[in-house]
């Protein structure tokens, strides 16, 4: 009998197991309008990480693999997994030639444990770099 618990118990595991799995493993289809970012420096507030103040470092960041997200219209970071057909590598150069510009793009959304994982199948609209001012954001450490 303990051994016909035991096993249904397991069987249940695995089931419920099995079924959250299956639930992260759906996308959700949307479409995002915002930033591109270096996730290192908005997340960790180190620099003001936004725009033609950021420019350089961010694009120096997105070529040394550090993950780029895009700060949406909506305030939610969406950490980019996937650009268009990339061969699966973050610090691709279509990555790094949108870096700091307001776009709009259609993908593949993922969450779990409260991020937001898009992967990006196509970008809609790029507007290029919007937030230019420097006055606003000040110089920053490389230049302009």
């Amino acid at each position: 009998m303990r051994q016909r618990a035991t096993a249904m118990a397991a069987s249940l595991f695995a089931v419920f197991l099995w079924s959250a799995a299956a639930q992260a493993a759906a996308p959700q289809r949307v479409q995002v309008t915002g930033e591109i970012i270096d996730t290192w420096c908005y997340v960790t507030e180190i620099m003001f990480s936004e725009g033609t103040a950021h420019h350089q470092c961010a694009v120096w960041c997105a070529v040394g693999g550090v993950p780029v997200s895009i700060l949406g219209e909506d305030g939610n970071v969406y950490v980019v997994l996937k650009v268009e057909d990339d061969g699966n590598n973050v610090a691709n150069p279509r990555i790094v030639e949108i870096q700091t510009h307001k776009v709009t793009v259609d993908g593949d959304l993922y969450e779990r444990d409260g991020v937001r994982y898009l992967i990006v199948t196509h970008v809609a609209d790029d507007k290029g770099i919007v937030n230019l001012t420097h006055e606003d954001y000040g110089i920053q450490p490389f230049g302009e």
